[in-house]
């Protein structure tokens, strides 16, 4: 099975590694399912079954002009998780795709997991309102939308820099890799990539968080400039009692890439825990 339709018939690119209890993987903006490979192959060598999917509008999903508000991206996920049969399964969300698994937990009740992990996560809420005031300024958000519609590969390449916390002196990844990582971003639609934006900056999941009643890993670099460690994994630790939060000292956002080991080894050990 490569894709599979979701409620609206909107085609969704899937990708099954191994066999055994499933875990599966909701990518971060603006990439794709390919972003998760390194976790991806270490944990279904050991002995579990991985399912990672593209986000509608992204990778080799397809590109409807509606549907990135996240009820619907919820939707898609309970699509993925009902046409691969899985559960009993781990659901781990990376930065944007967190949100994901915070609003299928509530508007699906949790149906078929047993454990999830946060990553680099947007959840609980990133905009500044007034009962926020902590947050995010709207402007800024407003800023990388004007950014991309002037010139889509420019933005990214300052963008991804930041995203891997890359310096003028020094940096944790390859020339090679953000060539990579940009030409995963620019695979996406334009639509889906300014509408994602919308969503992943006004949506409150405050409400969700009562919703993580199972296991719960948060896992967040301290130096994140993308999506900051205090307005996000810290508040969700706050709030959810039982959650274990593991902070990565210095680490960027991009901790898929930068700290790829250790990541994969916190997430086998805490899939093994159940």
């Amino acid at each position: 099975m490569k894709t599979i339709n979701a409620q609206d018939g909107t085609q969704l690119y899937v990708k099954q590694w191994g066999v055994g209890r499933p875990v599966i993987f909701i990518h971060g903006w603006p990439l794709s399912a390919d972003s998760w490979d390194d976790q991806a192959l270490a944990i279904a060598e050991e002995g579990f079954r991985v399912i990672a999917y593209d986000r509608r509008g992204f990778g080799r999903s397809e590109q409807p002009w509606n549907g990135y508000d996240y009820n619907t991206l919820a939707d898609d996920l309970a699509a993925v998780i009902e046409q691969t049969q899985a559960s009993d399964a781990t659901l781990v969300g990376f930065s944007m795709g967190g949100g994901e698994v915070a609003r299928y937990l509530s508007r699906h009740h949790g149906h078929n997991i047993s454990q999830v992990a946060l990553i680099s996560s947007v959840v609980p809420y990133l905009l500044k309102t007034t009962d926020n005031c902590d947050g995010v300024d709207s402007s800024v958000f407003h800023e990388m939308i004007g950014g991309i519609l002037e010139d889509r590969p420019h933005f990214f390449a300052d963008f991804f820099n930041d995203f891997f916390g890359v310096g003028l002196l020094s940096s944790p990844v390859s020339d090679e890799q953000l060539e990579w990582t940009r030409s995963l971003a620019m695979q996406a639609s334009l639509k889906a990539t300014i509408e994602c934006i919308k969503s992943f900056s006004s949506t409150d999941f405050r409400e969700d968080l009562a919703a993580f009643s199972m296991p719960t890993l948060l896992i967040h670099g301290t130096h994140d400039k993308t999506v900051p460690i205090e307005l996000t994994s810290r508040k969700i630790a706050n709030a959810i009692p039982h959650a274990k939060l593991i902070e990565y000292e210095g680490a960027p956002h991009g901790l898929l890439v930068t700290h790829k080991d250790q990541i994969s080894q916190d997430l086998i050990n805490f899939i093994k825990m159940h």
